[in-house]
């Protein structure tokens, strides 16, 4: 009864388009619909790398919601900012699709300037650089030592409003400042559904192999401007910005469709931490290809003339194709600069999707072998009591590599054999 009386609610709450905080309220934090408190230690129970595993590490550590339907499972962390931990489309036993930073959060160990516990998709907010950055306080230098997350969206926890089997809605009051010290006061609610197959491809817009393993989920993610004065460009206007993070490959290879028969400065920007070498990225004709290794560090970003809304990796070694289908408008909206620099010349032309993957500092450092996948929504000004949503959709895939090569041809129009000889792995199909 209880889940019936929450989703009914929920199906309104989705319905009213214009409903509001009232801003004096203070929300209290709900009980948590979450794992089954069974007696079984599923860390002993399940392998390292399987959803189990993890399913019981985060309710050990990170205060977990569950989103299950049949063998389609999604873990979410309330302890950790709303965010997607990992999922699975092949119950407890099945493979752990987002990469989990374990050594960190087992240690307890809070970091100064980000902690990087993983997950395959969170919250944060850009941008990251320029006169406008989130990232650096008023009058610093653009120095490692000086970048830092905002608490809000690394440390602080959020609250849960409601959880189903199928849907989770968390809350947070935020006050974010830039670099040029403006202060933004806003309220985000934060929804996250988990889809079955229909809807899957629906979204999608494809049919799937009868014997594919799946899972998928959107979040939608809503900012209200509940401050004083408008968020305005000469000020500074923030992005929503989902991030993804998972487990490397050597045989990963990261896919960007994009826009060949238009205009744009450049195709793809491949110097955010140092120019990427030529067997690492490949840009083909209305396709690029990025080396998802985990063994090298370098991020590229796809301006928004040129982003098509669906791009993904395929891990040929596991058998996993993994897509993201973001929200891009039709018409030139601006998007904030995230480039390293105090002072940008065009802070409102920057990048719609970017990808990162990881390797070891020049130290010789390494949190562990993940890539990730990312997209911002447009900068969003807002006036008082303005509010705006983006969504993003993720989906993992897996099954027999002919059954997958199914999926791929119709979402991008390219063979899984073209993806993987791209850095040299030899074709089988």
């Amino acid at each position: 009864m209880r889940n019936l009386t929450i989703l009914v609610f929920l199906i309104f709450l989705a319905g009213c388009t214009n409903f509001k905080w009232k801003q004096e309220e203070e929300i209290p934090r709900q009980e948590v619909i979450s794992l089954d408190s069974e007696q079984v230690d599923l860390m002993k129970e399940y392998e390292k790398g399987t959803y189990g595993y993890d399913a019981g590490f985060l309710k050990k550590y990170a205060e977990p919601v569950e989103l299950k339907n049949g063998d389609s499972r999604l873990m979410l962390s309330l302890k950790y900012q709303g965010r997607v931990m990992t999922s699975t489309s092949n119950g407890m036993g099945g493979k752990s699709y987002g990469w989990i930073n374990h050594d960190l959060i087992e240690s307890g160990e809070v970091l100064k300037q980000f902690n990087p516990v993983g997950g395959e998709e969170r919250f944060w907010l850009g941008p990251e650089g320029g006169q406008f950055s989130l990232f650096f306080e008023p009058k610093s230098s653009f120095k490692l030592e000086n970048w830092n997350t905002p608490a809000c969206l690394d440390t602080e926890p959020f609250d849960v409003f409601l959880a189903t089997d199928s849907i989770a809605v968390f809350l947070k009051s935020m006050q974010v400042k830039n670099y040029s010290d403006f202060q933004f006061d806003f309220k985000l609610t934060r929804r996250v559904e988990l889809m079955g197959k229909g809807q899957i491809e629906t979204k999608l817009g494809i049919t799937l192999p009868g014997n594919v393993k799946t899972v998928g989920y959107e979040s939608i993610n809503e900012l209200q401007n509940i401050g004083q004065e408008a968020w305005k460009k000469e000020t500074g206007l923030l992005s929503v910005w989902l991030l993804g993070m998972f487990p490397s490959s050597p045989s990963l290879t990261m896919i960007f469709p994009y826009k060949a028969n238009v205009k744009s400065d450049y195709i793809v920007k491949d110097d955010y931490f140092g120019k990427i070498p030529d067997d690492r990225l490949e840009v083909d004709d209305g396709m690029i290809y990025f080396k998802g290794d985990g063994q090298q560090r370098g991020k590229i970003g796809i301006p928004p003339r040129r982003a098509e809304p669906v791009f993904g990796s395929y891990d040929s070694e596991n058998n996993v194709l993994t897509l993201v289908k973001c929200d891009i408008p039709d018409d030139q909206a601006d998007y904030v600069n995230s480039s390293w620099e105090e002072h940008q010349k065009n802070p409102y032309e920057g990048d719609v999707i970017n990808a990162y993957n990881d390797g070891p500092s020049e130290s010789g450092e390494q949190w562990g072998s993940y890539y990730e996948l990312e997209s911002s929504s447009p900068a969003l000004a807002l006036d008082p009591n303005e509010s705006a949503e983006y969504k993003q959709s993720i989906f993992h895939f897996e099954g027999k590599e002919e059954e997958l090569d199914a999926v791929c041809r119709q979402v991008f129009n390219v063979p899984l054999n073209e993806i993987k000889s791209v850095f040299g792995a030899r074709p089988s199909l």
